[in-house]
């Protein structure tokens, strides 16, 4: 399910329109200067991560599954007000199960104890609770006579045995591991990345991109056409344009921090980059056997045209044109898995830039007054990300194609599961781009 809402998503952002839409996980609205670059102080972070609040949803089935087990075989030897005098009131080691339910209880007060509301970065609370788990249920099995009564003396034991050591596995490898890395890579982003997120965007001399000019926001842009913001709105379309475009062009310029994550057969690579508030971004990176004008073209210029060769997408809708850069897009996903998954919308302001040696398209989530919230789609918010494509110096006929992705699709979707999936996502867009180049090329 996880596999297909990134697919439902990806196509999204597959769709040059939706490129914002894409790329990334808030909305800004605000007319001051952000301050979502800052590198946040660890007081700041989020306190708990999605994949340890899974852990903590998992140790509370636990219980509950124990409990109701529990529950079933007391109606099954007698009348369960009965039952409960036997086993409760009157405990025998020998043939109660209660202890056992008091065994998942304590599992699930130590651990949320210790890893929800402490929120512990260690195994040793996991590692008394197995130990205690594992000891009592082998001396229960092998003292009692659990296993002559009903088919409930081997159930409760074995699974309560077996759910306390996935427990273990899952805090270990998973929610320990995870957060490990994350703070590595924040860590690595304020020593080694210093000027990816030293301060507020600043309007003016802080983002000039090569070919662009810089000063204040009533300059013209870039392709001089004379077409420029006007109303305050407009203007702050602009500046959350070029916010974005900042942030994608020093993320590119941090390659060397890019953390790899897997390839494909075609050569096409997906790396990690963990960006302060943002959190994970994803980095798509792949050779291209067409000119860069035949992709800028096809994909950042046509975002309408997306939905002809990329299903994954139902609808672009170009709600702005705010000036000869800056436009504000509407992209609607398809649904999957039956409906299970269904569809989100993203509302996105994305810039658009021509350099010597590439073309950039980089754009956020924004709010917009010709689509607001409807209660048919969920609306998913994206962060600073985009598309960006490379010209090579020795050979006009071929190309890299870079796709920065940060997003969030909200709803009840865990953030972890999604982003195991979008490495696949990410490959299966650059399959149908390369498909709709190859048939562009060979009807001309």
């Amino acid at each position: 399910c996880s596999d297909l809402c990134i697919r439902v998503w990806m196509c999204l952002g597959g769709s040059l329109p939706a490129i914002a839409s894409l790329n990334a996980s808030y909305s800004t609205t605000a007319s001051a200067p952000s301050t979502h670059y800052l590198v946040r102080p660890p007081a700041s972070r989020r306190v708990i991560s999605d994949v340890r609040r899974t852990f903590c949803l998992f140790v509370t089935f636990d219980l509950l599954f124990i409990a109701l087990l529990w529950i079933i075989e007391l109606n099954i030897s007698n009348s369960i007000w009965h039952s409960l005098e036997l086993e409760v009131v009157t405990y025998n080691f020998k043939s109660s199960f209660f202890d056992i339910f008091l065994l998942a209880l304590f599992r699930f007060l130590c651990l949320q104890l210790g890893y929800a509301a402490l929120r512990l970065r260690h195994w040793w609370v996991i590692a008394i609770t197995t130990l205690v788990t594992s000891s009592f249920l082998v001396v229960k099995v092998i003292l009692s006579n659990l296993l002559s009564q009903n088919a409930f003396g081997y159930v409760l034991p074995i699974t309560s045995f077996v759910v306390a050591w996935l427990e273990t596995w899952f805090l270990d490898f998973k929610v320990l591991t995870v957060e490990a890395e994350e703070e590595r890579a924040v860590n690595a982003a304020s020593e080694h990345a210093p000027m990816i997120y030293p301060r507020a965007v600043s309007e003016g001399q802080f983002y000039s991109p090569p070919e662009s000019l810089a000063g204040s926001e009533d300059d013209l842009d870039e392709e001089g056409l004379g077409r420029r913001a006007v109303s305050p709105q407009e203007k702050e379309l602009v500046r959350q344009g070029k916010e974005a475009m900042a942030v994608v062009e020093q993320i590119l310029a941090q390659e060397e921090n890019w953390k790899f994550e897997k390839n494909n057969d075609m050569g096409d690579s997906v790396y990690t980059l963990e960006i302060p508030f943002h959190g994970k971004t994803f980095i798509l990176k792949a050779f291209m056997q067409c000119p860069a004008e035949l992709v800028y073209q096809e994909a950042i210029l046509q975002p309408e045209k997306m939905a002809q060769w990329n299903k994954t997408i139902s609808g672009c809708q170009i709600l702005q044109r705010v000036d000869d850069n800056t436009l504000v897009s509407y992209d609607v996903s398809a649904g999957a898995a039956g409906g299970v998954v269904s569809a989100r919308d993203f509302v996105n302001v994305r810039r658009v830039e021509r350099k010597r040696d590439c073309y950039i398209s980089a754009g956020m989530a924004t709010e917009h007054d010709g689509k607001p919230p409807h209660s048919r789609y969920v609306r998913g918010e994206n962060g600073p990300g985009g598309f960006v494509v490379l010209k090579s110096s020795s050979n006009p006929s071929v190309c890299t194609f870079i796709w920065v992705l940060n997003t969030d699709l909200k709803g009840r979707l865990p953030r972890y599961l999604i982003h195991q999936s979008l490495a696949a996502t990410m490959f299966e867009f650059m399959a149908h781009l390369r498909q709709r180049m190859s048939d562009l090329r060979s009807n001309r």
